[in-house]
């Protein structure tokens, strides 16, 4: 079935009309509504799974990707969340909190356990980017200042960051590349190495993490075997959570994103999920979360109650909401770590290279005495077969210095639409930062030459362009100098956890969403525990 929440002036009868339904139809599947003539503005409305809308079915008008009813993911209206006591509200459907709500449903099954989860953002694609197959599909979406909003704009020590309103978050457009976390940098986090063994295991395995997706390409392999006989000896073909064709080791639907998390979550359980709903307050009474204070588009405010209430807003918005709840923590907000990152770009001749070329995906892991990872990517077929170079992206990050003074705060006299201050950051690097970032502009000149490439650009990016910001409601035993403890509860609030990248302690030179997952995953397998 298919759900559509009823518009101002909508009826049973309006509705199959403008889906092309039979009344009778739509009449038996929803009973509870008295009469086919009744104004149901607000109310949930099942469809027959074939119902296409006339505007949405092939034509020659472009597809519009915003607002098609009816939504292809069950929704539920803030109203009907307010009357409900939850036993787990989870607020953000990015990366941590996609995983989430996935592990919730996969070991719940059918129980009579409640969930609920508040989106900031809108229905975009219900799907990542690179799946839809059609030129220009998206391009609408990541144009719409509502919905990639460059806040680095008014952060000028920040001035890369960006956000993503949308369901599923930046896991609709990110590069997929999955490597774990070193284990040099996890080796003082308060989890064992056994534990996030088990849980990169099951993140990986959900999320169809392999190093086959480049297998078949030539030039891959020729740049790795480059790379290995010229100084990068640890270097792999990069680990991507793309769903492959087993008997082609090719893509076949293509690369992960949070809404699968969504998806698989509702074969196994039902939640409510309200979208285009801002989360601005966590309510508590004598140490214990009670719920969230959500508004409406509309600035309407609703209480949303929940026995145990998980953050997954971002590593800026989730300390934003904790500090403007009055959430007490001297670290809270603080220790905020970005990547060095640096970026270069190389052109590699193909002339040696033979089958087709293929393209390139290949990961330079952190070692002890390389404090950065590098991303290459690119390579792949041009217009020209005769084309004599490719392209290939080297996106290095280093390892920033975990500091306190590097932090997120209010800015009390700066209010958004509403009422809840907005952020300031304060980002500097430190000098063994500053190393770093001589050091991470030497790997990529280095693999540039290792690969036999002509380095054509080297740049250092401003802090927040890599998207991979961190530790602002770090793990860690000591409330002083950690926001939550070894399974992301905040300390001093009993059923208040977070479960986004603001929970790692250090980032390393590592993209961290594999390790946010698995830790996302952990958290709510500890909730299951103390909620037994």
């Amino acid at each position: 079935m298919r759900i559509y929440i009823a518009d101002a002036g909508d009826t049973l009868r309006s509705i199959a009309t403008k889906y092309q339904v039979d009344i009778e139809t739509l009449i038996s599947l929803n009973t509870p509504i008295a009469s086919p003539d009744l104004h149901i503005a607000g109310r949930q409305v099942e469809l027959p799974p074939i119902a296409i809308p006339i505007q949405n079915r092939i034509t020659d008008t472009p597809f519009e990707p915003f607002n098609c009813p009816p939504p292809w993911i069950p929704l539920a209206p803030l109203a009907q969340m307010a009357e409900t006591e939850y036993d787990i509200l989870v607020v953000g459907t990015g990366a941590g909190g996609g995983a989430a709500i996935w592990r919730l449903c996969e070991q719940w099954g059918r129980n009579e356990k409640r969930i609920g989860v508040i989106e900031a953002g809108d229905l975009l694609i219900p799907t990542h980017r690179d799946n839809i197959p059609t030129a220009g599909f998206t391009q609408a979406i990541w144009s719409d200042p509502e919905v990639v909003v460059e806040i680095g704009k008014f952060l000028p020590e920040f001035s890369g960051a960006k956000k993503l309103l949308g369901l599923g978050g930046r896991t609709l457009v990110w590069g997929t590349a999955s490597p774990r976390m070193a284990a040099s940098e996890m080796s003082g986090w308060p989890v064992t190495a056994e534990e996030m063994e088990k849980y990169f295991n099951i993140a990986e395995e959900i999320m169809n993490v392999n190093r086959l997706h480049s297998k078949a390409s030539a030039m891959n392999e020729v740049i790795l075997n480059r790379l290995r006989e010229n100084g990068f000896p640890e270097v792999i073909p990069a680990p991507a959570a793309v769903d492959l064709d087993p008997e082609k080791a090719v893509p076949s639907y293509g690369s992960f994103s949070s809404i699968l998390f969504l998806a698989l979550g509702l074969v196994r359980k039902p939640f409510d999920l309200a979208v285009k709903a801002r989360a601005v307050q966590v309510l508590a009474e004598r140490g214990k979360v009670t719920g969230i204070k959500v508004m409406s588009p509309d600035k309407t405010p609703y209480i949303v109650r929940a026995k145990t209430v998980v953050l997954s807003s971002s590593t800026l918005e989730t300390p934003r909401i904790l500090l403007h709840s009055g959430i007490p923590g001297r670290a809270i907000g603080h220790y905020l770590q970005p990547h060095v990152f640096v970026q270069g770009a190389a052109t590699v001749n193909i002339k040696d290279i033979s089958n087709g070329v293929g393209g390139v995906s290949i990961w330079v892991p952190q070692t002890n005495d390389q404090p950065f990872g590098i991303h290459m990517w690119g390579g792949g077929y041009k217009e020209s077969p005769l084309e004599a170079e490719r392209e290939i992206v080297m996106n290095g990050f280093g390892k920033v210095e975990p500091r306190f003074e590097n932090k997120v705060t209010l800015d009390l006299s700066n209010l958004d639409d509403y009422g809840v201050p907005r952020i300031r950051v304060n980002f500097s690097y430190s000098a063994k930062d500053q190393f770093v970032i001589k050091k991470t502009s030497e790997g990529v000149k280095q693999a540039s030459a290792a690969m036999q490439a002509r380095l054509t650009r080297i740049e250092f990016l401003p802090p927040g362009s890599d998207a991979h910001e961190s530790g602002t409601c770090r793990m860690g035993e000591d409330p002083s100098s950690s926001a939550t403890n070894h399974y992301g509860q905040v300390h001093g609030v009993s059923g208040l956890y977070v479960a986004d990248n603001s929970v790692l302690p250090t980032l390393g030179g590592t993209s961290p969403t594999l390790t946010t997952i698995a830790l996302a995953i952990r958290t709510v397998d500890h909730i299951i525990g103390q909620l037994k």
